[in-house]
């Protein structure tokens, strides 16, 4: 049997990139397949197939959307201190492929039983892959930030081949195929991590090994149960959205008050600080990623209704390009974005993180500006041009570059080692909470009457979009007005 890598030599890799970053963003690449494949056709199979309302539509995506971010907090947690990384990213992607192979045998029947173990399995999945890249580099190395700029690059081929297959096999095929294409893909991933696993050395092992093996199992299998045990709770949290409101009014200031525990516990005075900055990053991005994820909501229902199917002369779905284009400028620009910063960098231009976060605010003003714009260039008919709708994810998509890899870089930066598991699982809280508010956005832009007309609709929506601009660029412009006080207080980490 072959040594096992130490950390040590892990860390010390020669080039721009360490050899187990390409392994981790594989697996991550097939589960973004999934989720991407999975958010984009939620909202408009459960209005063609479930009968819901466009309003029941948004709310029950946000509410999904909600709870696969709460559940990585908690899975986050139960990896720091029991499964270890490896374990809960295995057992997370079991329950995953579970879960689509469920929808995919009968969408109608199963799709909320499918649901709820997709959200578990994603819970335990999701917010470790990122701990274990960040555990790939050093303290200070300044190889991080690009590390996580092509990882962040890397696994939106997922998203890009999932958003457009899992739409075209839907709406064009049978909603059981794409389904099933997600079970499928996780099928690949877990079997790309297994592969793969041992040039990982000792990150991501369980933090347990050291007890007596019986005691181990136990706690192990203790948390698999519990896990398993929340099935019926979120399905039932699913089918009624009331349920879900009461358990976002608890699970953040229960999260909050962990949170505050952990870091009263913390002796070392520039580390609590450091955590105070990201907290403060992280709320702010719960109303980012509320206005960033109305593409799986009020956007792709605008998407299937008031867009014509022509873009530069090419006939294509609209919500093909409402589930690909994010990721497809991602793989574009991720890499051309971090050109503008080195060369910004080597005229000492370049903005601090912080106000970076700003910047992305603004950006996703500007887009949200652009999709209100729609509605100057609709027909009589309520329809308007997939081109300046394409134009606007642009700009959403060098928003989501300004803030989303770099905030990833950021908490494992800002983190220390022993709470790195919680503070990814905070960052993804954030998203649980903005994905809830994007439900609420999504519902309250809705038309009342299903039976309106695309007209109403358009305007509807589009005045919609129009407060979210103005919403961003309040929080941009105070974001970049704070940014001396947050800098202060992260203590040199960049």
């Amino acid at each position: 049997m072959s040594k096992q890598l130490t950390l040590e030599e892990i860390q010390n890799f020669e080039g721009k990139y360490p050899k187990q970053l390409w392994y981790l963003f594989l697996v991550e690449m097939w589960e973004r397949f999934c989720f991407y494949g999975m958010r984009g056709v939620l909202t408009i199979f459960m209005v063609d197939q479930l009968f819901l309302s466009e309003k029941d539509s948004n709310l029950k995506y946000g509410a999904i959307q909600a709870f696969v971010y709460a559940f990585t907090f908690v899975g986050g947690i139960f990896a720091d201190k029991i499964l270890g990384f490896k374990r809960s990213l295995t057992f997370g992607a079991i329950l995953m492929i579970a879960g689509n192979g469920l929808i995919a045998i009968d969408p109608h029947q199963f799709f909320y039983f499918g649901i709820a173990l997709t959200i578990i399995g994603t819970g335990f999945f999701k917010p470790n892959i990122s701990s274990m890249v960040g555990e790939l580099y050093k303290d200070g190395d300044a190889r991080r930030d690009a590390g996580f700029g092509m990882f962040y690059s890397g696994i939106n081929i997922g998203a890009l081949l999932g958003g457009a297959l899992c739409v075209w096999l839907g709406k064009s095929h049978s909603w059981n195929l794409a389904f099933l294409a997600a079970a499928i893909v996780m099928v690949i991933g877990i079997i790309v991590f297994l592969a793969t696993k041992r040039h990982l050395g000792p990150i991501g092992n369980s933090p347990i090994e050291h007890l007596p093996k019986t005691k181990k199992v136990t706690r192990e299998v203790l948390v698999y149960v519990g896990a398993l045990l929340c099935i019926p709770l979120i399905f039932i949290m699913i089918h009624n959205t009331s349920y879900t409101d009461m358990f976002m009014y608890v699970i953040g200031p229960l999260a909050l008050l962990y949170f505050f525990f952990m870091l009263f516990k913390e002796k070392d005075k520039a580390v609590r600080q450091q955590l105070i900055a990201a907290l403060t990053l992280i709320l702010f991005s719960i109303l980012f990623f509320a206005i960033f994820e109305q593409a799986g909501g009020s956007l792709a229902l605008f998407a299937n209704n008031n867009l014509h199917h022509n873009l530069l002369g090419v006939n294509i779905d609209p919500n093909v390009v409402n589930n690909g284009a994010n990721s497809l400028f991602v793989i574009i620009f991720s890499p051309l974005l971090g050109l503008v910063w080195l060369a910004m960098a080597k005229k000492k231009i370049e903005p601090n993180t912080v106000v970076k976060f700003g910047l992305g605010f603004l950006l996703l003003a500007g887009a949200y500006y652009i999709f209100f714009c729609t509605r100057f260039f609709a027909d009589a008919d309520g329809k308007t041009l997939l081109g300046i709708f394409t134009l606007a994810y642009l700009a959403v998509t060098l928003g989501e570059l300004c803030l989303s890899p770099i905030g990833l870089s950021m908490i494992t930066k800002l983190s220390p080692k022993h709470l790195g598991g919680m503070m990814m699982g905070l960052w993804f809280l954030a998203s649980a909470y903005g994905q809830y508010v994007a439900g609420l956005l999504g519902a309250n832009m809705s038309s009342p009457d299903d039976n309106a007309s695309l007209m109403d609709k358009l305007l509807g929506y589009t005045a919609g979009y129009h407060q979210l601009a103005i919403y961003s660029v309040i929080a941009g412009v105070t974001i970049i007005l704070l940014s001396p006080f947050i800098k202060k207080l992260m203590h040199g980490v960049n």
